[in-house]
């Protein structure tokens, strides 16, 4: 049996360390959160966030507009905030209503305040390897399997997914780490011959159960970035967790895994932001 990589405890030991350095501070760090319309996600998202921010001595400022808000609208909160200097970090809850042109809204935060590295100007850096942030969820599973020991240097890694916020990162920040890097995708002939040889396996595409214990190399590091609903209304991975768990060396469960940390870099990044 596998593993299990367990990002909630991993999460609390880092939310842990954050609180202690935000004790120390004169004035605790600020992050705003920007929240448009219904989507219940969004407003489950948000609230694990807030909570977050309480954990960690992170003063939260939230803003919840209604759905018909206007990009004109969005993007003047935008610049109050940037100017505002006790927010160090802004974060602009995704997706948002399909009339808000959300790349202008992306590209409008002031890129040091900018916590979920999503600005052209922050992409540009880690991707030359100069990084001021990371994209949070990659990061959160690099901070992940270096908890529990496991080297990149030198293995076959294969990323499910070529998402702009996951799949291209995650497999950027692989290759900086001295990995082997492969990505897959929709149009990828035959998907169980190339995962098959992938020392870390990392499932990104937002597809129930599509890693199949047959698709898995005997002993491989499983990491499913993958949120979807099982037909119990709960939720559940990009991988078959009871089948591969018996395949596997180390895998994440969902929920509880990636999930954590990619909160947790959220709160990194905002005390990074701060100056600290």
């Amino acid at each position: 049996m596998a593993i299990i990589l367990d990002g909630k405890a991993t999460a609390a030991k880092h939310k842990k360390l954050i609180r202690e350095t935000t004790a120390k501070m004169a004035r605790k760090p600020g992050l705003a959160i920007v929240l448009v319309g219904d989507d219940q996600a969004s407003h489950v998202y948000v609230k694990n966030k807030i909570r977050d921010c309480e954990e960690c001595g992170i003063t939260s400022y939230q803003h919840n507009l209604p759905a018909a808000t206007t990009t004109e609208k969005l993007l003047a909160l935008i610049t109050t905030l940037n100017a505002d200097s006790s927010v160090d970090g802004i974060l602009c809850q995704l997706p948002l209503p399909k009339h808000i042109d959300e790349s202008k809204i992306l590209c409008a935060i002031a890129p040091r305040k900018d916590v979920d590295c999503f600005h052209p100007e922050n992409i540009g850096l880690y991707m030359v390897g100069t990084p001021r942030f990371l994209p949070g969820t990659p990061a959160g599973v690099m901070l992940l399997l270096d908890e529990y020991g496991i080297d990149i240097a030198g293995k076959e890694c294969v990323v499910v997914g070529r998402s702009n916020i996951v799949g291209k990162p995650q497999a950027m920040l692989l290759l900086q780490h001295h990995g082997t890097v492969t990505i897959c995708h929709s149009r990828t002939p035959d998907l169980g011959a190339v995962t098959r040889r992938a020392d870390v396996l990392i499932a990104a595409v937002g597809v129930l159960h599509l890693i199949k214990a047959n698709m898995v190399k005997p002993d491989a590091v499983v990491i499913d970035v993958g949120m979807n609903t099982n037909i119990n209304g709960k939720l559940a991975g990009d991988v078959d967790f009871e089948a591969v768990e018996k395949v596997a060396s180390h895998i994440t469960p969902v929920p509880g895994g990636v999930g954590p940390m990619t909160r947790v870099m959220l709160m990194k990044h905002t005390l990074m932001a701060a100056g600290k």
